[in-house]
């Protein structure tokens, strides 16, 4: 079975730190671009941050810029959300998601060609 797992969500006050993890099962991310999305109460799904299979170059929205790293680990098939200086406006669920090809950031994070979705992982930001 061909699935996504996410870990590392919580709660945390603001200015905290979080890791999200993502580790892939039935399938090797190596030739997959990855990337984290999130979903905030009442708003739309958007992309936050990708990288890609290829030359890792990577993807941040406006928002978590000089905030979250995202990083990949292909030998443990897993994908990384470092999330440091946590604003409220961070609260949300967070999914990991993979596009396979030559798909690049911006294909997944801005145009969302997503082949697979997690199940997401709530994070909650708050004092």
């Amino acid at each position: 079975q061909l699935q996504l797992v996410e870990s590392g969500g919580g709660l945390v006050q603001p200015g905290g730190s979080l890791r999200l993890s993502c580790a892939a099962s039935g399938f090797t991310l190596d030739y997959y671009t990855v990337g984290w999305f999130r979903q905030a109460p009442g708003k739309e799904r958007e992309g936050v941050s990708c990288i890609s299979s290829s030359d890792g170059s990577t993807y941040y929205g406006d928002s978590v810029k000089g905030r979250f790293t995202i990083s990949r680990d292909n030998a443990k098939n897993t994908v990384y959300l470092q999330m440091n200086s946590l604003k409220p406006e961070d609260t949300g669920v967070y999914y990991c998601t993979a596009v396979g090809g030559i798909s690049t950031v911006q294909a997944l994070c801005v145009f969302r060609t997503v082949d697979y979705w997690g199940q997401g992982t709530q994070v909650t930001v708050s004092s």
